[in-house]
């Protein structure tokens, strides 16, 4: 896996995870909560949310050939996810959705809705899967697609146990201009995914 391919990678976790949006939803899924609790609940989401894309990682495409899926047709689907998942970010949706999230869980949220829709969710899924198709089976480029995984999530519990400073820093106007920012980002990249699904099909350059 070249370093283009790692850096394709980060970005495309980094986007669909979108640490930076998740942070001020962390602060109100913990508000009044102590630090310490804080902390405990920023590690056991993040860890659940490891272990679920993992798991995606190392075995979504025995899934998909045991239901008779090709890898072209799900980078296929998976792009147009993911674009469905920039238009939402565009427009705002997936912050309204994900604070009705937050809104529905009032005691520990490390389970639902952090470690899983938010961390590990449809998107970031699919991204897994796709990402490691692309390997090919090696077994480097396998460890770099969790290597990267795993700079993603640390990315995140960073910004967990600084969310109340990093609300304050960037406002809500900040937030808003990042997370429309990335949406632009995931729509190309998702595009790439649908052209890279047809190529395998034989269409396209």
């Amino acid at each position: 896996m070249d370093s283009a391919q790692l850096i394709t990678a980060f970005v495309t976790l980094f986007v669909i995870i979108d640490p930076i949006g998740m942070t001020p939803l962390f602060v109100a899924l913990t508000a009044g909560m102590s630090r310490t609790r804080r902390r405990a609940i920023a590690v056991r989401s993040t860890l659940l949310g490891f272990f679920l894309l993992t798991l995606f990682g190392f075995f979504g495409e025995a899934v998909l050939g045991f239901a008779g899926i090709s890898m072209p047709a799900f980078r296929i689907a998976g792009g147009i996810l993911l674009f469905l998942t920039a238009l939402d970010m565009l427009f705002e949706r997936r912050t309204k959705r994900r604070k009705g999230q937050a809104d529905d869980n009032s005691d520990d949220p490390s389970v639902f809705p952090l470690a899983t829709p938010l961390i590990a969710g449809p998107g970031a899924i699919a991204s897994m899967i796709l990402l490691t198709g692309q390997t090919n089976g090696d077994i480097a480029g396998l460890a770099a697609v969790h290597g990267v995984l795993i700079a993603v999530l640390a990315l995140s519990f960073a910004l967990f146990l600084t969310a109340e400073w990093l609300e304050r820093a960037l406002g809500d106007i900040g937030i808003n201009v990042v997370t429309r920012l990335l949406g632009m980002l995931l729509a190309a990249l998702s595009v790439q995914f649908v052209l890279d699904g047809l190529a395998g099909f034989g269409l396209g350059g």
